[in-house]
């Protein structure tokens, strides 16, 4: 977690101990927490509004296309499957 081990955070946690004090340090704490989950819920609104994954399937396929030539082929369903066999045995039975 940002390159701080144990000992650090015990040290840090002693001098806040200390400035702020045993009654204010809970508060301090909750508050702190309640910031960041308020952060976090901001940027995940944020991402969800851009459509930041969408946008990265679409460039990832567009990378694709100017390297390779071609786009990424998706995996049939079996649905998918079973109409494509269905139509080429009815059309082999109309021949």
């Amino acid at each position: 977690m940002f390159g701080i081990g144990m000992p650090e955070l015990i040290v840090i946690l002693v001098v806040a101990l200390i400035i702020i004090g045993p009654k204010k340090l809970p508060d301090l704490a909750k508050s702190l927490g309640k910031g960041l989950a308020e952060f976090r819920h901001a940027t995940d609104d944020v991402k969800e509004s851009l459509n930041v994954d969408q946008i990265k399937d679409e460039v990832d396929d567009f990378k694709d296309s100017v390297l390779y030539g071609k786009k990424k082929q998706e995996p049939e369903s079996n649905d998918r499957k079973a109409e494509n066999e269905t139509e080429e045995s009815v059309d082999k039975g109309l021949e």
